[in-house]
């Protein structure tokens, strides 16, 4: 979908658009991301420090896995995709030579393999579906039943959602939980925030959609995280025609990168733009032009709503049991993405009940 042109790329949106829509507020949904953050945070009951990066990694991708596959972590499968598409992700922006032992032979190599078990789940899906076995609710069922799309295009929507659902909303959560261990007045408004959530709650029931509704804050946050930090900092576009700005002739066939970081922080645009404040959310348009860390017009990410859900109900649930601090060596920096060179370590302190 991020190369796709013409119809071939409004056909895949479509798809993405619809299978988001059906998904976003379905409890089965809600509840998978809320016991995988749940399993998570469990695991760090006896630690004193976690490497935040890859537990975010693991948490997006257990999230994706069983969104797009109906895959748990458990799952013999699921390690075996996680380990190819890692190998695919390190070679997706390496020089395309294919030699083998680079990274972009190692990275088609993987991709190949990708397809090869995602095609194998769709016949097994198929056949079990077939036998009247009950159905999955995940984006393979519905994906299996769209007659737009080819064989080859549902295996390429897969790797797609697996792309977009993992990468970028991990870096998001390292990001978020970043700048709330530096911002104490944030980390305690959002924390209140939540408490009230849960205080409306039985001790064990999940989370729906009107409580993600009511995490005003929490949006707040997420936006100023995606404005300061910029996870995604340019897209690629190119001009079918001739394109006047401002006093510019953009030639039909030029390639142009709108590099978001040059407005999100603009002081001219967002007032004391390299402040992390999510305060200026309250009183500012968060589907503003000037505003456009998912992109814009047709191709604005699909998935951007899914991401935050995440976010939302992982912090839901990291901000009632820990308290945290990061290592101030570790800042954030860009490769031409947004990395923690040493992984984000935090020290952990766990709250009492």
């Amino acid at each position: 979908m991020l190369v796709a042109v013409g119809d071939t790329h409004k056909r895949l949106r479509n798809v993405a658009i619809s299978l988001v829509s059906i998904t976003k507020s379905k409890p089965e949904f809600l509840n998978d991301i809320e016991r995988i953050a749940v399993q998570i945070l469990n695991s760090w009951k006896d630690k004193q420090q976690v490497m935040f990066c890859e537990e975010a990694r693991k948490f997006s991708f257990n999230v994706i896995i069983k969104q797009v596959l109906g895959l748990t972590s458990e799952e013999p499968e699921t390690g075996k995709i996680l380990e190819d598409f890692l190998a695919f992700m390190r070679g997706l922006v390496s020089i395309p030579l294919y030699i083998p032992g680079t990274p972009y032979a190692r990275a088609v190599q993987a991709r190949s393999r990708i397809s090869s078990r995602v095609k194998a789940i769709i016949e097994e899906r198929r056949s079990r579906n077939g036998r009247s076995c009950g159905v999955r609710n995940d984006f393979l069922e519905i994906l299996l039943s769209v007659d737009t799309l080819s064989e080859d295009e549902k295996v390429s929507f897969v790797l797609d959602s697996l792309l977009g659902g993992y990468e970028t909303t991990s870096l998001l959560m390292a990001m978020v939980v970043h700048l709330l261990g530096q911002s104490p007045a944030a980390s305690e408004q959002l924390k209140l925030e939540h408490e009230q959530i849960r205080s409306s709650k039985e001790r064990d029931e999940f989370l729906n959609w009107e409580d993600y509704k009511k995490m005003g804050f929490t949006q707040n946050v997420i936006n100023e995280a995606l404005r300061y930090g910029n996870i995604v900092k340019f897209v690629h576009r190119k001009a079918l025609k001739d394109v006047k700005f401002r006093d510019h002739l953009i030639p039909s066939g030029w390639k142009v990168l709108p590099v978001f970081t040059a407005v999100h922080l603009d002081s001219s645009v967002h007032a004391d733009a390299l402040q992390f404040h999510p305060w200026r959310w309250e009183a500012q348009d968060q589907t503003c032009k000037k505003f456009t860390p998912f992109g814009g017009g047709s191709r604005c990410c699909p998935g951007s709503e899914l991401a935050k859900i995440e976010i939302a109900f992982f912090l839901h649930h990291l901000l009632q049991n820990f308290r945290w601090t990061a290592e101030d060596v570790d800042q954030p920096m860009a490769y031409p993405y947004v990395e923690f060179g040493k992984g984000l370590l935090i020290n952990l302190d766990r709250c009492s009940i």
